[in-house]
């Protein structure tokens, strides 16, 4: 094996959730280039059509699954789907998410309960339910947020405390799983990549929060698919239990 042969994905399985939109699609898009085969989970099924349609243009097969995470038995059968139709699954790419910007003065139970149910809770039964059907080898990549480890000038109290946790969640699960399931568990850490979730923010604010950045611009998608990837597959075979930023220097001032 070369050492880029070592990124290829050939013969593999993924699981994405949340790839209905934004960096899900680029997700699933990158890992069906790298030769796997996916199975897209989301809520909003019928967008995942259209994720469905750019991994078979790489040709590669992929299955639709509608899924709220927040829903254990929905994230069981997501897994199951994948096993029926693919006999394996090697890879959980835990990117669903949601983000808010309540102030804690006024946020309600429900608000902050609904951002740490499909954020953290949704993370660790996706996990739970690969966990249950991966073989050694396997690899498990968890998406967070530098918003876990600084803040970015907006109320984001549920936010942050859901992808604190998920660094958390990885560490514990990397403790448990890799010596003993031979099962990989690390997370990535983007900083500002322009998405669904960024469309939301107020006028300006990216302009703003890029003169935090060493590097001055937001990420691209591929950008944060190289490193997916590097997790992902054999690249990062020697790595586990880490939060890996990729923020364009954001974390360092």
């Amino acid at each position: 094996m070369t050492l880029l042969d070592r990124f290829r994905l050939d013969g593999k399985v993924a699981v994405v959730t949340g790839a209905s939109s934004g960096l899900g699609v680029a997700f699933a898009q990158a890992l069906a280039e790298s030769g796997a085969d996916i199975a897209l989970g989301a809520r909003r099924v019928e967008r995942l059509e259209d994720t469905r349609r750019l991994v078979e243009a790489e040709g590669r097969r992929a299955v639709t699954v509608r899924t709220d995470v927040a829903v254990p038995e929905d994230c069981k059968a997501l897994v199951r789907r994948a096993m029926e139709e693919f006999g394996r699954v090697d890879i959980l790419v835990n990117n669903a998410g949601i983000g808010t910007a309540v102030p804690a003065s006024i946020e309600t139970p429900e608000q902050f309960r609904q951002v740490i149910d499909i954020n953290l809770n949704g993370s660790y039964w996706m996990a739970q339910a690969c966990g249950r059907v991966m073989k050694p080898g396997s690899s498990i990549v968890n998406i967070g947020s530098v918003l876990g480890q600084t803040t970015a000038a907006l109320p984001q109290a549920a936010y942050a405390a859901s992808k604190t946790a998920i660094i958390g969640l990885t560490r514990d699960l990397a403790q448990q799983w890799t010596g003993r399931k031979g099962i990989r568990v690390n997370a990535l850490a983007p900083g500002f990549f322009v998405s669904e979730m960024t469309d939301k923010y107020p006028d300006g604010y990216l302009e703003r929060q890029q003169q935090r950045i060493p590097m001055r611009r937001s990420g691209e998608a591929s950008e944060l698919c190289a490193a997916l990837l590097f997790l992902a597959s054999d690249a990062g075979s020697y790595v586990s239990g880490v939060t890996l930023p990729v923020d364009g220097g954001l974390l360092t001032g």
